[in-house]
């Protein structure tokens, strides 16, 4: 009888290692895959100070946004300043939400 209950206890250790080993991985995993993304965070460039929308043709500009508005589109891309300002003043519209103009210093 303490043959077999050596064996199972011997067993039961091999599982428990196992089970160790690939926590250990798992962990592992977890803690570069963490390093990684504050690396790419640290590495993304600045958030554009200003926006101009196309519209879906992606051609016509449609609105201009301070950069960061949670209403711009994925149709938006960074531009200067002085492209925004140009924009508004041909006639592309301010965003609403975000009020470029009036960060651009065109009040009407």
């Amino acid at each position: 009888m303490q043959r077999t209950e050596g064996r199972v206890l011997r067993f039961l250790e091999r599982v428990q290692v196992g089970d160790l080993d690939r926590t250990r991985k798992w962990i592992a995993a977890e803690e570069r895959r963490e390093t990684e993304r504050q690396r790419g965070a640290q590495v993304q460039p600045a958030a554009p100070d200003w926006l101009i929308e196309v519209g879906m043709g992606g051609r016509d500009p449609v609105y201009v946004h301070v950069g960061g508005c949670h209403m711009a589109g994925k149709r938006s891309r960074g531009v200067e300043r002085d492209q925004a300002l140009r924009a508004v003043a041909e006639g592309v519209d301010a965003c609403p939400h975000c009020r470029p103009d009036t960060e651009l210093v065109m009040l009407d």
